[in-house]
């Protein structure tokens, strides 16, 4: 019996070695987020991951650019001015909480332009799925209004980079092409290639404060 319990244990133990080694890095910011508890807690920490996406897309853009793939340049930023946008928003409600917007900047960690895509997709997709609803969670049972407001506008908005990360992933080659601009909501950072709408589908702002970036 000894023996059987001893040999169920390191296979247990070979299974958690093999799957930390090939586990997917998280980042500091994103363990943070999901570390965080109250709605001023995870105002803070949607600031500093705001504001590093920011840094960090600025990066890749460059690199983008570097390689020819123009069109994803241009895509990275203008996701950046977005992520500007939803850290600007958060700020708000956290002076009015009282607290003080701070991010420290990390240095951005650039790879390929397709590596810098699928990480983008990672980041994004987690800010989607687990953290805002996360903090929409906390932020309903607080009875914060604006912080609900900033969470759930920044997480439509990170959905739709998603989906643009993730075609460009799939047609990389076919964003070589240059010559094209974005267009960005100066409210929410909904990021669009065309505007065929009269108000903005994820704030509802009139379409006039939708702008130009190349």
């Amino acid at each position: 019996m000894k023996k059987i319990k001893a040999g169920l244990v390191a296979a247990v133990f070979v299974c958690c070695c093999a799957f930390l080694m090939n586990a997917t890095p998280v980042s500091a910011i994103e363990v943070e987020a999901t570390k965080a508890g109250t709605t001023l807690e995870n105002l803070l920490a949607a600031y500093k991951g705001e504001s590093n996406a920011n840094a960090r897309y600025l990066a890749f853009a460059k690199k983008a650019d570097q390689e020819g793939y123009l069109k994803v340049a241009v895509l990275f930023r203008a996701a950046a001015k977005a992520e500007e946008i939803h850290a600007n928003n958060h700020a708000k409600v956290i002076k009015k909480l009282g607290g003080t917007p701070k991010a420290d900047i990390e240095a951005a960690k650039v790879g390929t332009t397709k590596e810098n895509l699928a990480a983008a997709v990672k980041g994004e997709s987690y800010e989607r799925d687990s953290m805002y609803p996360a903090f929409i969670e906390q932020a309903k049972k607080d009875n914060n209004k604006s912080a609900v407001r900033t969470f759930t506008l920044a997480m439509k908005v990170e959905a739709n980079h998603a989906k643009l990360y993730t075609e460009a992933l799939e047609n990389l080659e076919a964003w070589k092409i240059g010559g094209v601009a974005f267009n960005v909501c100066g409210e929410c950072g909904n990021t669009v290639e065309k505007i065929d709408f009269t108000r903005c589908p994820v704030c509802s702002e009139p379409k006039s404060r939708y702008f130009k970036v190349s």
